[in-house]
């Protein structure tokens, strides 16, 4: 967490997470290119280059879709996502040095600009085969840039969480963008349906994963009734693991209700820092810790501890004839609650 602009301090995981994504890299470029001319001798170590980076940076931003789905389908993925930023900086400098050697090379010894060049050389809008995919991918970079350039928390704090969030999920169009630059500069360039199959699989892959995530979102987001006082009815208080907690879908918002030493509570399930799902984190030292980035709040208030300044709704809870109870108003963010008290009955188990 931070709350001021602040030098990323690489601790052990990032570090480790930095140096394993930049490792990968250069032994894709040097497999890329050595590859390619072991098997086109006479191809030029430029051209080579370009695809190198290129292609690179095309499965690095597969890879940025991927994790966040995998994550929610498996938890052994979340170490992924914890510097997943990282990953889409590098993956955008590989992108600005496709584009950047790409318009020198093809642009850069006419009398035009080369951006100029790049972006109006080729008129033929109306033809498929011949459409004009360059500016498909600037118009993507473009996206790529705004996104690597708000990457720091400070963007986040100061932008406010949505509008960071919106920014960000602008990933979408400038994936479809990379993919329309991608398949038509094969389908101009190329005879071998090798790479058109790539990026199908690829495309193939992200809106499966994507697919099968909403599936499973869905069929955890009915709605629970109210009664006629406004509370919902979530589940027996054993049902709640210890330190952990139950999420569900109250008033069509996501409630995460926790258990913490012999007490209940529920705030809002999503955390301000990109909207990661708290329940299915833990309480640590007597704080929700987000499983995304571990983004800390009090489950009796919703607060960040200081100098912190997250925070998020809160739900009143009671336990009436042995069920958890949550009232199906939020309060709003940051306000304190008293939990409500898990009382074992003589029987041994708990009301």
């Amino acid at each position: 967490m931070g709350h001021t602009y602040q030098a990323v301090g690489w601790n052990r995981q990032k570090k480790i997470y930095d140096r394993t994504l930049v490792l990968g890299v250069v032994l894709y470029l040097g497999l890329f290119i050595g590859l390619g001319l072991a098997l086109q001798p006479a191809a030029a170590l430029e051209t080579l280059l370009i695809r190198g980076v290129g292609t690179a940076a095309f499965v690095l931003l597969h890879v940025v879709l991927a994790i966040g789905p995998l994550c929610r389908l498996d938890r052994r993925f979340l170490p992924l996502l914890y510097n997943r930023r990282h990953m889409g900086v590098v993956m955008f400098l590989l992108a600005l040095l496709h584009g950047g050697f790409s318009t020198a090379y093809f642009h850069a010894l006419g009398d035009a600009n080369p951006i100029v060049s790049m972006l109006s050389a080729n008129p033929r809008f109306g033809s498929l085969s011949q459409f004009p995919f360059q500016p498909l991918g600037a118009a993507a970079l473009v996206i790529l840039f705004l996104m690597a350039a708000t990457s720091h928390d400070f963007w986040l704090a100061n932008l406010t969480a949505p509008v960071w969030k919106a920014l960000h999920m602008l990933v979408y169009p400038a994936y479809a963008l990379v993919v329309m630059h991608v398949a038509l500069g094969t389908l101009q360039a190329e005879t071998n349906p090798l790479m058109g199959g790539a990026v199908g699989m690829g495309l193939f892959a992200i809106l499966g994963l994507h697919v099968a995530v909403g599936r499973r979102e869905s069929a955890s987001d009915v709605p629970l009734k109210k009664d006629a006082d406004g509370w919902v009815d979530v589940c027996a208080p054993d049902d709640i693991p210890e330190k952990r907690a139950v999420i569900a879908t109250v008033a069509g918002d996501r409630v995460a209700v926790f258990r913490h030493d012999g007490k209940i509570s529920a705030v809002s399930n999503a955390c301000q820092h990109q909207n990661g799902p708290l329940g299915e984190g833990c309480i640590q030292d007597g704080l929700i810790v987000c499983p995304w980035h571990g983004y800390q709040y009090d489950p009796t208030c919703g607060r960040s501890p200081e100098p912190f300044t997250e925070r998020i709704p809160t739900f009143a809870v009671r336990i009436e004839d042995g069920r958890v109870q949550v009232e199906a108003k939020p309060r709003r963010a940051g306000t304190a609650i008293e939990p409500a008290r898990v009382v074992a009955s003589r029987e041994g188990g708990e009301l």
